[in-house]
């Protein structure tokens, strides 16, 4: 595949584009941007300063990435957005870079992010993450591997969503989605169950989710305080990798936010 820089196209000329690259009409190259190998940059796309695109990428018209936090403590410093490998970016995303708090925005590789959807400064993105049509993401929100939020979303700063969790379409997201839950709700954010399905088309056995259900069984629905239900999940469940990133995700918390519950009415 040949390089093609279409000639409306504005190009930085410290721009670094690498082999096989197709810019499409009208789009915006800073400087300070490097774009890998086979990646293609449709129509009117602008990205900015400080973006750093792997391989294999497709970024659709109109997507704004790399541009300066929403912020008001940023100070102009100097920030980066990372995208990983064959990540497709839709139309209108907007992915906003870093400021000092951690220097970058990063999002993963294998990502489907689609239209309309924002990324707000120092978000981290997994890989093989499905997000859909104008999910709203706050600042400093952490998204784990294999991860799918619905559209329409709005995730509040500062919250993290585990690996192959999911969370439901016009959700507020306001509290920590832990590993291979279902999480939604409008009114009150809440825990849903198991991500059954996710983890059965993932390839996980039924033995791997009854472990994982009897860890949130004991989590939830034993009326234990929180510390003391890891205590005991730690004691007597089976010690695989699943319980493993469940356990790592509840430990490695902060105070910014709380983790969802059942709901109770």
């Amino acid at each position: 595949m040949e390089t093609s820089l279409h000639p409306t196209a504005v190009i930085g000329p410290k721009a670094h584009i690498g082999k096989g690259v197709t810019i499409g009409p009208y789009a915006v190259i800073e400087d300070d941007v490097v774009i890998g190998d086979n990646t293609e940059i449709g129509p009117h796309v602008q990205i900015a300063d400080g973006a750093r695109l792997g391989k294999e990428c497709r970024v659709f018209a109109g997507a704004v990435l790399s541009t300066i936090p929403q912020d008001l403590k940023f100070e102009g410093e100097k920030t980066y957005l990372h995208v990983g490998d064959r990540t497709v970016i839709r139309e209108y995303v907007t992915l906003n870079r870093g400021t000092k708090a951690s220097g970058q925005t990063v999002i993963g590789s294998d990502n489907l992010i689609m239209a309309y959807v924002h990324a707000g400064h120092d978000c981290i993105i997994g890989d093989h993450v499905i997000i859909a049509n104008s999910v709203q993401f706050g600042g400093h929100c952490e998204v784990d591997d294999y991860a799918v939020v619905g559209g329409l979303a709005g995730v509040h700063q500062f919250v993290r969503i585990g690996k192959y969790a999911m969370v439901g379409g016009v959700a507020k997201a306001t509290l920590d989605v832990p590993p291979y839950v279902m999480a939604g709700g409008n009114e009150t954010f809440r825990f849903e169950g198991l991500n059954s399905i996710g983890l059965k088309r993932r390839g996980f056995s039924s033995d791997t989710i009854n472990v994982v259900r009897e860890v949130y069984r004991i989590i939830f629905q034993s009326g234990l305080l929180l510390a003391n239900a890891l205590e005991k999940v730690e004691k007597e469940c089976e010690r695989t990798a699943e319980v493993d990133e469940i356990l790592r995700f509840f430990n490695s918390g902060s105070a910014k936010r709380k983790y969802i519950r059942p709901y109770k009415s």
